[in-house]
């Protein structure tokens, strides 16, 4: 495969994933994207380039300052931002969850994400590799749990009744571990110190 071929491959696989991926630099100006980033920026290669990321996707913060993305006092809070952060001192950021709130024709639409970014060099220069996972549908679905106020069960889509653990091993394959809580463990120790001491008391004598 020559060189002009292995471009090719690697640009189809760039552009097959379904997350957005953009190669950025320190600052977060994008260099470069993937179809589906495209598809949810909706604009020409001339304006997405060389265009900070919070700007092109019309992050609300960004118009905190005329200065655009990243100069805002909320901007050092940004997970996307700090994730590149990272990336530009040698670490790897790998899926951490956020909300991104964009400005679509006046109106606030919140997208939840998860951020990795990753360095590597190009040309003997830095950059790094921002994916932007949009996971607001999954969100959307388990934001609000229903959960008895009494028995603690919780209940699924199906209208079916079950226990916290159940639920969760069901809907997402997680495990829990058990343990006791601090005041728990209080409670639970001065259980067992009274069935000791009534179980050691003389038979006949009443519980104090």
């Amino acid at each position: 495969m020559n060189e002009t071929e292995t471009h090719d491959m690697l640009r189809a696989v760039f552009d097959v994933l379904p997350s957005m991926v953009f190669v950025v630099d320190e600052d977060v100006k994008i260099q470069e994207y993937n179809a589906a980033a495209a598809e949810l920026l909706v604009a020409g290669r001339t304006t997405i380039l060389k265009q900070r990321a919070g700007d092109i996707l019309h992050c609300v913060h960004s118009h905190d300052v005329p200065e655009g993305c990243g100069r805002a006092p909320s901007c050092k809070d940004c997970i996307i931002r700090n994730s590149v952060g990272e990336a530009f001192r040698g670490n790897r950021v790998v899926r951490l969850r956020t909300k991104l709130v964009r400005d679509r024709d006046g109106d606030r639409v919140v997208m939840y994400t998860l951020i990795t970014a990753s360095p590597f060099l190009f040309q003997g220069k830095p950059h790094a590799l921002l994916v932007i996972e949009d996971i607001s549908e999954i969100a959307e679905l388990h934001r609000l749990i229903p959960i008895c106020s009494v028995c603690r069960k919780v209940r699924d889509d199906k209208e079916s009744w079950m226990q916290v653990e159940a639920y969760f091993k069901n809907s997402w394959d997680v495990d829990f571990t058990h343990g006791f809580c601090p005041d728990c463990l209080k409670i639970e120790m001065d259980r067992i110190a009274r069935i000791k001491a009534e179980r050691g008391a003389p038979a006949g004598s009443g519980t104090p």
